[in-house]
């Protein structure tokens, strides 16, 4: 392969400012996004692009992994990353790769118009080796979207589970959604920690919005429960619709020796009464 980098590099040193500026048009055509700054932007990571090129293609290590590809391969990742941020798809950024092989098959033919044999090589391994480069970037691509899906899952979890004080000693943990074992594990967490801030003695589990509840859920339910009784809080559970009543019953699921109720506000009277509090009303004068 030293001998076919080399040619590629000659080409790149050569034809670089027509392979410039033949290549950015060729992906501000093909882009539906306009913006300025964005083209100014373009332009830099390109031309950074085929000078770090024009180096790693005059080295003769094999492969892109190879030490010579090390600036290719972080310029990539760093252009494969932002473009995860900005909403891009993995097709539009293999083509800030693909879209280079154009303008380079043009002039392999313009430089090597009279050595056939020669000229289909370089362009067997200019395409090879391209093809390779892209496929890094969406590699990478898949990676980083993976990684950022995954933040805000965990992000969105914690969003839904605020526990929040409602009285002196009294918390409640709205749940809205399904209770899946990794999200049990964030509700747990999240509960024992309020407890251990606050000092709470009664918990309220809110399951008004939990679609449905099965075996499943009914055991992280318990789960989280138990935990907090270990805490030294009692929990209560509020929202318990007819359905959810027969399912539980039918699920042979044992909550016995926890209080349920139909409505949040039945479990919040029964809290104050657990800690001693009163509710009284003001007489309205007339």
């Amino acid at each position: 392969m030293p001998e076919s980098t080399s040619t590629l590099s000659h080409i790149v040193t050569k034809f670089e400012k027509e392979l410039l500026e033949e290549w950015i048009k060729g992906l501000t055509n093909n882009s539906a996004r306009r913006d300025a700054n964005a083209e100014k932007e373009l332009e830099r990571t390109c031309a950074q692009f085929l000078n770090a090129l024009k180096s790693a293609a005059s080295d003769s290590s094999q492969g892109i992994e190879g030490r010579a590809w090390e600036d290719i391969r972080g310029l990539l990742t760093e252009i494969s990353k932002s473009r995860v941020r900005q909403g891009f798809s993995p097709m539009e950024t293999a083509n800030f790769v693909f879209s280079l092989k154009q303008p380079l098959f043009a002039k392999l033919r313009t430089a090597l118009a009279d050595k056939p044999t020669e000229l289909a090589e370089e362009t067997w391994n200019v395409s090879s080796l391209f093809d390779s480069l892209g496929l890094f970037t969406i590699e990478v691509y898949q990676k980083t979207r993976e990684q950022v899906i995954l933040r805000q899952q965990q992000e969105l979890m914690e969003l839904s589970t605020p526990v929040v004080q409602l009285w002196q000693n009294v918390l409640a943990l709205p749940l809205i959604g399904t209770l899946d074992s990794a999200r049990t594990q964030v509700v747990m967490e999240s509960l024992l920690q309020k407890i251990i801030d606050t000092g709470a003695s009664i918990a309220i589990i809110d399951i008004t919005g939990v679609p449905t509840v099965d075996t499943l859920v009914a055991q992280h339910l318990l789960k989280t429960i138990a935990a907090a009784r270990l805490m030294g809080a009692d929990c209560i559970i509020s929202g318990i619709r007819p359905q959810i009543a027969q399912t539980i019953v039918h699920l042979g699921v044992n909550l016995e020796d926890v209080i349920t109720k139909a409505t949040l506000a039945d479990a919040f009277v029964i809290a104050l009464e657990k800690t001693g509090s009163t509710i009284t009303y003001a007489k309205q004068g007339r």
